[in-house]
């Protein structure tokens, strides 16, 4: 029977090539002289730093950019809040969000359930869900569907099979 996977991941090396963009052209930018501006990527975050708020927004309309431009969704980013660092400094920590939760899973199974398409069955399997119908045309409706409707997490549609 014809299925395919819905997934919810990010791009590791492109995010990285983005976060490397982003501090080469903040290193030489002159807005961003003196001001002690940093992006720094971790396991499952990246740290961005500057001298004060509005320095911290450019630098990370800056990082965004660069993600853009590489294709990382920025519906991938989950948005910390905005700390007080040492020195005055302020710290905002974004989150790299891959993989479907279960309440996103559910909502998604929902989703589909909600279609009303006679045949389509949709699964969770661990981060992932796994949709299964007699029919390809229902699978390529249901994928179009999900792809019209906003859920928070950026998704890919992947082992489509028939």
């Amino acid at each position: 029977m014809p299925s395919f996977d819905i997934v919810s991941e990010c791009d590791m090396q492109e995010v990285r090539n983005a976060v490397d963009q982003a501090s080469r052209e903040v290193a030489n930018r002159y807005d961003f002289k003196n001001t002690d501006s940093s992006i720094e990527l971790g396991e499952t975050a990246i740290t961005v730093q500057s001298v004060s708020q509005d320095r911290l927004n450019a630098l990370r309309q800056v990082l965004e950019e660069k993600l853009v431009k590489r294709k990382v969704s920025l519906k991938a980013l989950d948005y910390g809040e905005v700390a007080d660092a040492a020195g005055g400094s302020a710290r905002q920590v974004l989150t790299l969000v891959a993989g479907i939760n279960s309440d996103k899973a559910r909502e998604l199974n929902k989703f589909i359930k909600g279609l009303g398409m006679k045949g389509v069955q949709s699964q969770t399997q661990g981060e992932q869900l796994r949709v299964i119908s007699k029919k390809r045309d229902q699978l390529q409706d249901v994928i179009a569907a999900l792809k019209e409707d906003d859920f928070g997490i950026p998704l890919q549609f992947n082992n489509f099979r028939d």
